[in-house]
């Protein structure tokens, strides 16, 4: 007998119970709705053979993994479709991700829009004989007679031929399909689903293989769930940043700069302006920090001290050619070698520490053409770069100190209550990748773990996402479509001190290597501008407009009384325009509303006879005539308070 632990409450049941058998065992309601569960924390198939004792959770489409066991089903239940109206497919991998599933597929010809109509009308036919899904295992050569005419599953199986274990399998209907699972007991509970799109796709990522035909797709236990969505999505798209990003003329590319390399427009550049200016104002004057500018490039020298060279190189934008050339250069992936050099450039004693250097750094990373995505992701990028150099004791507070900062500064966007928090480590089995010896990890990632509790942040784990010098708390934003990217990081770094033979007299009169905290505070600028523009519809909030006030004068008699209020506005800080143009009030109106500028003055013949204004906002609409000053002061006080509504 084994002993489960069930929300607290230990039952009994034979060695071998699978979590399917008691979720039976507790109801047939709940056995219907299970997807997957967890024994101990590790999520597990339902079909997985209990042999100790354990806490177990069972797991609805309600959770992260359950969503994903009904996903990868529904895979299933699409590459089977496929291969009944297109016998000849080769099938490669077909994985749940965040937001559905997909599947790559072989075929004569990529697959159209009717394509995907026909396989659904398939799928539901399926679903309605409420296949049961068997798992088994098979040996190398059993798995490679089953496979035989699928090349993609022929090399998937070949990895596993050295490591002399079973090759775990799944069976539905006519379906086979080499799969390490979670999945349904059956597939009779996908409800509702819907194929999303069609794209091609490399086969592993890779531009030296065939490109396959990948099918997009996504499924809910409820036609409602389905519905919401779908509509869901259409909001997203009419976000996405991409899209609304160049219609607003925030951005725009050009064929002949260059992919991932986005030109920002007048209204883009003044939002990095407006950004750029509050975070070094902020660090400046109300954290401590001390700017420096440094080069955009450097020789590969100072990348092969850093360690960059070794483990970044492919990554880099090199200019030359190490056989034939005196001197090879590289565009700067990063900015910390680079103040380091700062930091050498004199003699430093403890009690000049802490030394907090912050940049604005332009960056330039060789991203794959394939995950090139408007801003937010690109191969030239700015961010909001700082190195501090610290004694070991002031570790803690300094990095209390840059969380700080950081969440004031999302804050006043508008961000921080959408971030979430990752503890990335190193993966020792993989330690070719980083720099350092396991203790020196042990002891940086125990420092980051200590302050991280005591400080009481909700984070999760992620072992293989540190830099190679050091642990990060990786700062999480999500796009409109659940895609996540890391907006902003916290590292530290005990071990490039030491490479670059930085050190400070400490109070024995010994030379001693400093700590560093490598970390940003907006991040990268047009990563976030990216998402404010997704957050907010681009209605950015008006201390974030590029443009806060429209003055609209009806005739042209009120032009000049227009410029006036311009003139006083500008003198009061804010950032106004006049429509000049020959145009009907409405349609005036009409565009300041379309291109989200938070308020709209319309000045006639009775506003400047009273000295007064017609105010329009983008959010309440007509708030009636005010004296100019009153509009002031009330402008005033959303901006100096940065309201984010």
């Amino acid at each position: 007998m084994v002993k489960v632990s069930l929300r607290g409450d230990v039952h009994e049941y034979e060695n071998g119970v699978t979590p399917y058998q008691i979720a039976q065992s507790i109801s047939s309601g709940l056995a219907r709705v299970a997807c997957a569960a967890k024994i101990d924390g590790e999520g597990v198939d339902l079909r997985t053979p209990i042999e100790k004792d354990c806490e177990v959770e069972i797991l609805t489409f309600d959770d992260p993994y359950g969503k994903k066991a009904f996903w990868h089903t529904t895979s299933h239940v699409m590459a089977q479709a496929v291969l009944h109206l297109f016998p000849g497919a080769k099938f490669s991998i077909g994985p749940a991700i965040d937001n559905g599933f997909y599947y790559d597929f072989d075929v004569e010809k990529p697959f159209t829009v009717d394509d995907l109509k026909k396989i659904e009308d398939e799928m539901a036919k399926i679903i309605k004989t409420g296949l049961e899904l068997n798992k088994f295992t098979m040996s190398v050569d059993e798995a490679k007679e089953v496979m035989k005419d699928q090349p993609y599953k022929l090399e998937l199986i070949d990895e596993h031929a050295g490591k002399g274990e079973a090759l775990s399998f799944y069976k539905q209907g006519d379906f086979t399909e080499l799969c390490a699972g979670p999945h349904l007991m059956n597939i009779a509970p996908i409800k509702a689903f819907k194929l999303t799109s069609t794209t091609g796709a490399y086969w592993r990522g890779s531009e030296k293989n065939k490109m396959l035909s990948r099918i997009y797709g996504i499924s809910f236990p409820k036609k409602a769930d389905l519905e919401a969505h779908l509509a869901a999505v259409e909001d997203a798209k009419r976000r996405d940043h991409n899209i609304l990003g160049r219609q607003l003329k925030y951005f725009c590319n050009s064929d002949y700069v260059g992919q991932g390399l986005p030109l920002l427009m007048p209204k883009g550049a003044k939002l990095f302006q407006i950004l750029n200016r509050y975070v070094q104002d902020k660090e400046e004057y109300e954290y401590g920090y001390v700017m420096t500018r440094t080069p955009l490039m450097a020789k590969s020298d100072l990348y092969k001290i850093s360690g960059h060279w070794d483990h970044y190189k492919d990554g880099m934008f090199v200019l030359g050619d190490e056989e034939k050339d005196k001197e090879v250069f590289a565009l700067r992936p990063m900015t910390c070698p680079f103040q380091y050099q700062v930091y050498l450039n004199d003699k430093h004693s403890y009690r000049e520490l802490p030394f907090r250097y912050g940049e604005t750094s332009t960056l330039f990373r060789n991203e794959a053409s394939g995950e090139m995505h408007g801003l937010i992701r690109v191969r030239q990028f700015t961010i909001s770069e700082g190195h501090l150099i610290i004694r070991p004791d002031q570790l803690e507070e300094e990095f209390k100190n840059c969380l700080k900062l950081v969440k004031e500064v999302m804050t006043d966007i508008g961000l921080y209550e959408d971030l979430t928090f990752r503890f990335s480590k190193w993966d020792p089995e993989n330690s070719d990748k980083y720099e350092g010896t396991p203790e020196m990890w042990e002891e940086a990632e125990g420092a980051m773990r200590k302050i991280l509790d005591n400080i009481g942040l909700e984070y999760t784990e992620a072992a293989g996402e540190a830099a190679f010098y050091g642990p990060k708390l990786d700062i999480q934003g999500k796009n409109v479509y659940g895609k996540e990217d890391t907006l902003v990081t916290i590292q530290i770094d005990m071990m490039l001190a030491q490479r670059f033979g930085m050190t400070y007299i400490d109070q024995n009169n010994q030379a001693v290597y400093p700590y560093i905290i490598h970390r940003t505070s907006l991040g990268c600028y047009e990563r976030t501008i990216a998402l404010l523009i997704e957050k907010y519809g681009g209605a950015l909030p008006t201390w974030l407009s590029p443009e806060q006030v429209r003055i609209l004068p009806i005739t042209e008699d009120q032009n000049e009384y227009a410029e006036e209020i311009k003139k006083k506005l500008l003198r009061c800080g804010f950032r106004p325009e006049v429509d000049a143009r020959y145009e009907k009030i409405g349609f005036k109106i009409r565009e300041a509303q379309l291109e989200k500028v938070p308020y709209m003055l319309v000045v006639g013949a009775k506003e400047m006879e009273e000295g007064k204004v017609a105010v329009r906002s983008r959010k309440d609409g007509d708030l009636g005539a005010v004296a100019l000053d009153e509009f002031i002061a009330k402008l005033h006080e959303e901006v100096d308070n940065k309201v984010c509504k």
